[in-house]
């Protein structure tokens, strides 16, 4: 068995008597048959290693195969690397295991990732695999009430070997001086691509200088833009680098695409949705403004939840333990949940607004045909966008199929690609009133108005013209603020609450 994400062994962990789920599964196999390594040959300490063999680990992922080395190695690691891959194991394992191998009980690693989901995720695996180990850690961020506050605070106090964060709500505990990071020997960053999307830039580099400088960190990311290499360098030391082509999507994947208006989208999902029952379907917008309107039409007649940044922790946490559990089958959100959350057995993903990176493209689809598992993936493309979907194919290298609208739709408009950039979607939909035949004047057919006579046509009243006064120019207020700043694509993120 590969492992990997997201298929599911649970098993009950000894601290608190609850279960957890360890993410592995069958990853895609063409991947694989390059592949001699095991995990016994990474020479794991007996006790991880009899975890892995217990729970029928053999082979490694690409990613693990080789970031695994260069991470026991203690060298500093930029890595990319998409969802699906098994990344979080790649640097779950090796920190385990030199924990292990020290026998350290105090604080030995941070692991910052961008939304409180994947915190809680990665916390998840990490119990997993710590239970053959000994070894704790805590899940720290935001939202939720004062009483998920006060936990957090406590779990701190009691003590971990492993903390896994958000970065605004440990900046409002390190200024409240409630963790001490002084013995930290490793710090990760996971999905760095989209703490900078998010604008935890300078918050990662506020928690930077409160790390010891002899210290190993790993960075992990599913694109590397230029930003990404540069920013690390301001923390990173001579690090290693390891790519995994990002660009394919799943062998089970049944893609295919309808070239539509806007004004068709709401009638085409409700069309799609109703033939045949789904069990777990994921739609995507591009704003929660949309997820939230669609939300509202769907819900009349469909069994769906919206999972969106204005929801508390608590509200979000039991929408997605009703969509885990099948008891909601639908769930509409933003690119806020094409990483970092996986449910196994997505039958359907929607891309309800075609994503604006093709590598988000990537992310949604990944959500489905998981663990040799078959899915599909329909995105509607209006004519604006039909360019960002020519990009896609060129990115996954190949060509989606075209779906005709259903019986009883309007035709669609003619899918151009990359001949149909910045066009208009209302200027593609009918033709312009204006009428270069018409003589001009002539008001079409309309009959014209008849003419006011004068009352006394022997004095007949001449209009003297109206001085026209010069307007003069408007000279800029000094007094006047700047207009604000507009909100970069995940919106504006809101001020974490201070400690009390």
């Amino acid at each position: 068995m590969y492992l990997d994400e997201p298929n599911y062994l649970s098993f009950c962990t000894i601290r608190g008597y609850i279960w957890q789920d360890v993410k592995v599964s069958v990853f895609f196999l063409q991947y694989f048959t390059h592949l001699n390594l095991d995990f016994s040959s990474f020479n794991f300490e007996t006790s991880l290693q009899e975890g892995l063999d217990a729970m029928g680990f053999e082979k490694p992922t690409p990613i693990q195969e080789k970031a695994i080395p260069v991470i026991m190695e203690n060298k500093d690691l930029i890595a990319c690397a998409q969802t699906g891959t098994g990344k979080t194991a790649a640097f779950i394992l090796p920190i385990l295991n030199k924990i292990s191998k020290n026998g350290t009980s105090t604080l030995n690693t941070l692991i910052l990732a961008p939304t409180r989901e994947l915190a809680i995720q990665i916390d998840q695996q990490i119990q997993g695999f710590a239970y053959f180990l000994g070894i704790s850690s805590i899940p720290i961020y935001g939202g939720g009430d004062g009483i998920v506050w006060e936990q957090q605070k406590k779990a701190l106090e009691t003590g971990a070997e492993i903390i896994v964060a958000t970065p605004g709500r440990l900046i409002a505990l390190l200024a409240g001086g409630k963790i001490n990071l002084s013995t930290l020997e490793h710090l990760i960053l996971d999905e760095a691509d989209r703490m900078m999307d998010m604008g935890f830039s300078d918050d990662i580099l506020k928690i930077v200088n409160y790390l010891p400088k002899d210290r190993q960190t790993v960075l992990f990311s599913a694109t590397m833009p230029p930003k990404i290499r540069q920013f690390s360098m301001k923390f990173l030391n001579n690090p290693a680098e390891i790519s995994i082509a990002i660009g394919k999507t799943a062998k089970g994947v049944t893609q295919s695409m309808y070239s539509v208006y806007d004004t068709q989208k709401e009638e085409l999902v409700r069309n799609i949705l109703s033939q045949k029952a789904y069990e777990a379907v994921i739609i995507f917008a591009s704003t929660k403004d949309k997820v939230k309107s669609l939300y509202k039409v769907l819900r009349k007649q469909f069994e769906i939840e919206a999972f969106h940044s204005d929801l508390e922790q608590v509200e979000r946490e039991k929408i997605m333990s009703a969509f885990k559990n099948k008891s909601v089958k639908i769930l509409i959100g933003t690119d806020i949940i094409s990483r970092g959350i996986d449910v196994v057995g997505i039958e359907l993903v929607i891309n309800y607004d075609t994503p604006s990176d093709p590598e988000d493209y990537v992310h949604r689809v990944g959500r489905t045909a998981r663990a040799d598992m078959e899915g599909e993936a329909i995105t509607f493309v209006n004519p604006k966008d039909q360019y960002k979907f020519d990009n896609i194919e060129k990115l996954i290298e190949m060509k989606i199929t075209q779906m005709s609208l259903p019986e009883g739709f309007e035709a669609g408009p003619t899918y151009t690609g990359t001949a149909s950039k910045g066009k208009s979607d209302f200027g593609s939909k009918k033709k312009s009133g204006f009428n270069k035949n018409k003589k001009s004047g002539s008001g079409g057919n309309r009959k014209p108005f008849p003419r006011r006579e004068n009352s006394n046509p022997e004095s007949p009243k001449e209009a003297k013209p109206k001085p026209v006064e010069a307007k003069k120019p408007t000279e800029p207020n000094a007094t006047s603020e700047p207009k604000p700043a507009k909100p970069g694509r995940f919106g504006r993120r809101k001020n974490v609450i201070d400690p009390e």
